[in-house]
């Protein structure tokens, strides 16, 4: 049975089709809940819109009717996670250059820290490893709503390189104690981790 033909295998009596205008946000909103569920626990190879409708309490077509494709389910669901951590182009951005590294990877490790907004980050870095689809939209996000904002104040040829790097950084030590759990990464007090990252982070931004 496709993702398209909905209905069958435990949709019982959820309805079909368009709900009223009343339970159309309630809905769309359940639908994203239950995709962020879906991708953080499986990631996005094993996620298919029969298994979100299933998650969310709706039949198939209602996913396809709000969001079209997976990879469109997946860049909606991603876009929102990623407000919080978006917002770390303005928080950063309101101190010196000098100070953004600091800044940046205390913001965003203390995103992975909150458990609220960890599971949707989870479910995005899973995907983004696993699955190009994923990746590019992931790509897409990050580098046009941050990573090009970061890189416009710094006053060098390579700014972009510069803010990519910074970004590989915090990336690739947060997979090391998030997802891929390696000791003793993993179990560090977090203020450890800030103070050996930030200046590492800082000298790719500003460093020669």
């Amino acid at each position: 049975m496709t993702d398209t033909e909905g209905g069958r295998g435990g949709v019982g009596s959820r309805r079909r089709g368009r709900p009223p205008r009343a339970e159309s946000a309630d809905t769309r909103d359940r639908i994203l809940d239950a995709a962020r569920e879906e991708f953080a626990e499986r990631g996005y190879d094993k996620t298919s819109v029969r298994g979100i409708a299933k998650a969310a309490g709706v039949d198939s077509a209602l996913v396809h009717h709000y969001f079209g494709t997976k990879e469109q389910v997946f860049e909606a669901a991603v876009e929102v996670a990623l407000v919080p951590a978006l917002a770390v182009r303005d928080a950063v951005l309101e101190v010196p250059l000098d100070d953004v590294g600091e800044r940046l990877t205390r913001f965003l490790f203390g995103l992975w820290e909150n458990p609220v907004t960890r599971r949707p980050l989870l479910a995005i870095v899973r995907s983004a490893v696993n699955n190009e689809a994923a990746a590019t939209v992931f790509r897409r996000l990050v580098s046009a709503q941050l990573l090009r904002r970061i890189a416009g104040e710094i006053d060098a040829p390579d700014a972009e390189l510069r803010a990519e790097l910074a970004a590989a950084q915090l990336v690739g030590v947060a997979m090391m104690r998030y997802v891929i759990k390696i000791e003793p990464i993993a179990s560090a007090d977090p203020e450890q981790i800030i103070a050996r990252v930030a200046p590492v982070v800082q000298g790719h931004l500003t460093g020669p």
